[in-house]
């Protein structure tokens, strides 16, 4: 049994062949295809986050939609990049976001990606401290993000303040008990999927990886799960990780999968550069009929070893082609392999 969500990057385009064109075309259908998946009986609705970019950016307005419009599929982020972000204004806009759904939040974060600007957090107004990367200090950042959500007070109260204070140090509201226990962390390389394990956080691996073996895609994401399945055992956490994987699945099952994707043919990993210096693996699509799909994706190791599926989705081709995806998985491919 896997959890089988979307994910979305909420692209729009002013294109004509776009069926999102602003900005509250992405946001507002966001909602509504999360609203559809949870019909569907998908299990969760997840955002990336990119600034600068004509795509799906403040994170909080849009869980907080979707989790009033929603009563049981999972909401989360894959991922916010925590340079652009203040670990406790943060914590307050997760803590409501996770209120207002009910506990449902699963918030991806991470160091982020390639940007649309140059350190771009720079004009958020956050640099790195001396002798830090901009790596470390989204490590940092999430180091207080993580300490705040513990719900400890820390705060010195002043002595006449506006509102009555409960006694002792304050802690930022509002406070969302177990959300701490929610938090993933997106790695790119196995060495920081140990890392996300030490710090009891969930992993999120993407359609990328570092190439740290010159093996297939599949082969080092499994690897990096194994990793951070060890590392968490052996940091001696409580409760049982998750662990999710994102693919690019389309079964084709009508005119419109093929009239889209009954060209694509074999797909294959690709090779690249990842932030202009670090060799990087980038996973195969599929896309094919569902008993052929269903024999590619049995030999996917890394699927294998999660317990979390996202389906990446071309949102610009609008809600309802969307949530035909989603239904086309559930439907044809998850049960043939034991996913449902």
């Amino acid at each position: 049994m896997k959890k089988i969500g979307f994910l979305s990057f909420g692209h729009w385009s002013p294109a004509a062949q776009s069926q999102t064109r602003s900005a509250a075309d992405a946001l507002l259908q966001s909602i509504e295809l999360a609203v559809a998946a949870e019909e569907l009986g998908a299990d969760g609705a997840f955002f990336r986050v990119h600034h600068f970019a004509r795509q799906l950016g403040s994170p909080f307005p849009l869980l907080a939609a979707v989790g009033a419009r929603t009563r049981r599929i999972e909401i989360g982020t894959a991922v916010i990049d925590l340079r652009y972000e203040n670990p406790y204004y943060m914590a307050e806009n997760a803590g409501a976001a996770d209120l207002i759904a009910g506990g449902r939040l699963q918030l991806g974060v991470s160091r982020g990606s390639p940007e649309q600007v140059i350190e771009g957090w720079r004009y958020f107004g956050y640099s790195p401290e001396a002798g830090e990367t901009d790596a470390d200090m989204a490590r940092r950042n999430v180091e207080a993000f993580l300490e705040v959500l513990r719900g400890e007070g820390f705060a010195q109260p002043n002595p006449q303040p506006m509102f009555p204070n409960p006694p002792g140090l304050l802690r930022v509201e509002p406070y969302s008990a177990g959300l701490r226990d929610r938090i993933w962390w997106g790695a790119s390389s196995n060495a920081t999927a140990i890392w996300t394990a030490q710090l009891g956080m969930n992993l999120q691996s993407s359609t990328l990886k570092h190439d740290e073996s010159g093996e297939p895609f599949h082969i080092q994401q499994a690897a990096q799960i194994r990793a951070f399945r060890q590392a968490w055992k052996e940091a001696g956490h409580a409760r049982e990780p998750r662990v999710s994987v994102s693919r690019s699945i389309f079964p084709i099952v009508d005119a419109r999968d093929r009239a889209y994707f009954g060209g694509s043919g074999e797909s294959r990993d690709q090779i690249g550069l990842l932030h202009g210096q670090t060799r990087a693996i980038f996973g195969r699509s599929y896309a094919a009929e569902p008993d052929v799909l269903v024999k590619q994706l049995a030999q996917d190791d890394a699927i294998a070893e999660a317990d979390t599926l996202m389906l990446t989705v071309p949102n610009q081709l609008g809600v309802d082609y969307n949530a035909h995806v989603i239904e086309s998985v559930l439907k044809h491919v998850a049960p043939a392999l034991g996913w449902r």
